[in-house]
């Protein structure tokens, strides 16, 4: 009969069940306490006052355009002298019609004039020497008026004359374009060889290069803006523009219920990202107000709403929906979903989940809060 080694027998006994497995034991779970999943510092919210500001969308538009057109009528666009973009100032010649016209109607005039002056002076000799001879009886009342009227007429031609003369000049005068205010050309129709009519605009000019925002505000909110109020404007990817509130519309729009608000932009230093005709968004700071906030950093942003994850005494995480308002600096405006006293993770929520356990340090002190005179710029 053939012998089985020692350690044989041993692993079948064992796999057997007769002799219990020592290793085996060990790798029974214990009862033990949950493994923190994050170490984390805590906070809560702390109260602050806000900036009360008013939200609205408008467009950028010129404060006033200026039509720049021709006086003169049937005449050739000789020269244009600025273009789209041009900074020009007042009294600058934009355009010239070609004069040579206006010069041979002046000449024509001017010879009307000098054969009047002549007439004149015949018709004032012989009024003078009718004065003499009327106390003489050498010429009858009839003919003594006669000369009398003659010199009246021709003064009276003569003041015609020199009427078309002057109208002439002006004329003249007109062919050529002037800037009526200095401002920035903003459409030109002018071309070189066109005859145009009297009254035809050739350019068109933002007066002053001044820029006003339009902004669209709802009817409840109209009666808290003022003129001289300042307003933040955005327009584009550029910086936050401050403008001041010129007018307020005396009147809301029956279908929008919207009023608008005219806010005058800076027009100097700086060239501006503002165009008329951008679209931008504004807000109006009206007041300030009190309110619980907590930093940036505890809010998290999932499925489109915001949330806190809140610590229990268990140091168990909870999930919490929260409603936020206003924003200061690094701090946002809680205004519904969590209670004063609450305790919840400053930062790195990103990585927790609900229901994990977290251990939780010591955080430094919660520094106050900063007023709503803050330049940061404020969300509604």
């Amino acid at each position: 009969m053939k012998t089985l080694p020692l350690i044989t027998i041993l692993v079948a006994l064992v796999g057997g069940g007769l002799i219990p497995d020592v290793h085996a034991a060990d790798d029974k779970p214990a009862s033990a306490a949950p493994k923190a999943a994050l170490t984390v510092n805590l906070t809560q919210p702390q109260p602050a006052a806000l900036p009360v500001r008013i939200s609205a969308n408008g467009n950028i538009a010129a404060w006033q355009e200026a039509s720049v057109g021709t006086e003169a009528n049937g005449l050739r666009l000789a020269e244009v002298r600025v273009n789209v973009g041009d900074v020009v100032k007042r009294g600058q010649v934009l355009a010239t019609f070609a004069p040579e016209t206006m010069q041979a109607d002046v000449a024509q005039i001017r010879a009307a004039v000098a054969e009047a002056e002549a007439t004149l002076a015949e018709a004032a000799s012989n009024a003078q020497r009718a004065r003499g001879l009327q106390t003489t009886g050498a010429l009858s009342d009839a003919a003594i008026n006669q000369y009398f009227t003659a010199e009246r007429t021709a003064k009276a031609r003569l003041d015609a004359q020199r009427a078309m003369a002057n109208m002439q000049q002006l004329r003249l005068r007109q062919t050529q374009v002037l800037a009526p205010d200095f401002g920035v050309i903003s459409a030109r129709s002018a071309t070189v060889g066109a005859v145009l009519p009297a009254g035809q605009e050739l350019f068109r000019m933002i007066r002053q290069g001044r820029l006003e925002w339009r902004g669209e505000v709802a009817a409840n909110d109209m009666a808290l803006l003022r003129p001289g109020m300042t307003a933040l404007v955005t327009a584009g990817n550029g910086p936050a523009l401050k403008g001041t509130v010129r007018m307020v519309a005396p009147t809301v729009d029956a279908a929008t219920r919207n009023g608008i608000v005219y806010v005058d932009l800076p027009s100097s230093g700086a060239p501006s990202t503002a165009r008329a005709g951008m679209f931008a968004r504004g807000e109006f700071e009206v007041g300030s107000g009190s309110g619980l906030t907590l930093p940036q950093s505890a809010v998290l942003l999932r499925d489109g709403f915001s949330y806190v994850l809140r610590v229990g005494a268990d140091m168990k995480v909870v999930q919490v929906k929260v409603g936020t308002g206003r924003r200061v600096g690094e701090r946002i405006e809680i205004i519904s979903g969590l209670p004063a006293d609450a305790r919840v993770v400053a930062a790195g929520g990103g990585f927790l989940a609900d229901g994990d356990t977290v251990r939780v340090v010591e955080a430094a002190p919660v520094r106050p809060v900063v007023s709503a005179a803050s330049t940061a710029p404020v969300l509604k």
